[in-house]
């Protein structure tokens, strides 16, 4: 259990493109560019093994590299695997989010950023409830988003889902544009993540939306 007094003032940041991690959700990554493994290899030396994962916008940043969106969040190496030819498949549980301060400018391959975990002391403690969702009638919403995205999944395990769990869960999965993502992530409560969720699903029902499956 990462605790306040562990996360850093520095992290380093992976950034990845509709890529989402939530607080006490699991990322599954696939790292094989060489300053990411360099980056993995470094986090695994510290106490809190913490990469924070964080969505590139269109804003220009560092000599004219793709800038970032101010708010990320922090994932804890909690498994991982090393293949033949070097590469490793690494999953990252969510710890906090987080919110960037400045790049630092250094020697490291990755870039890494001062930030600041003020307002998302939540993020740390157990999982959020949403006395408000009903079930039912999201659980229906889901469906007919399913069926016209040709999407299948096992529909026993989302119907057991905690409340966190399942819409957690699908915002990181489904297929949103990388500002919906965004939204996702920023959204204060586990309330407004899931009223941003069916809202975006409503959307994809109205205007259509990529193909994906779950499993």
């Amino acid at each position: 259990m990462i605790k306040p007094a562990d996360l850093p003032e520095t992290l380093p940041v992976f950034p990845l493109p509709g890529a989402l991690l939530l607080p006490r959700s699991r990322l599954p990554l696939h790292v094989f560019e060489p300053r990411y493994l360099q980056m993995f290899e470094d986090a695994l030396k510290t106490r809190e093994r913490l990469i924070g994962m964080v969505q590139p916008n269109h804003v220009p940043g560092r000599e004219g590299g793709p800038g970032l969106y101010a708010i990320g969040c922090a994932g804890r190496v909690t498994q991982f695997s090393e293949t033949e030819d070097g590469r490793y498949l690494i999953t990252l549980t969510g710890a906090s989010r987080f919110r960037i301060r400045q790049e630092v400018q250094g020697f490291t391959p990755y870039r890494r950023c001062d930030v600041s975990w003020e307002g998302f002391g939540r993020d740390l403690g157990e999982a959020e409830e949403d006395p408000a969702f009903d079930r039912a009638a999201f659980l229906a919403l889901l469906e007919r988003f399913f069926a016209a995205q040709k999407l299948s999944t096992d529909w026993d395990t989302l119907k057991e889902a905690e409340d966190e769990l399942l819409v957690n869960s699908l915002s990181m999965l489904l297929d949103f544009n990388p500002e919906d993502k965004q939204a996702l992530l920023e959204a204060p409560s586990l309330t407004t993540r899931r009223e941003t969720l069916v809202t975006l699903i409503e959307f994809a029902l109205r205007g259509g939306a990529s193909e994906e499956t779950l499993q």
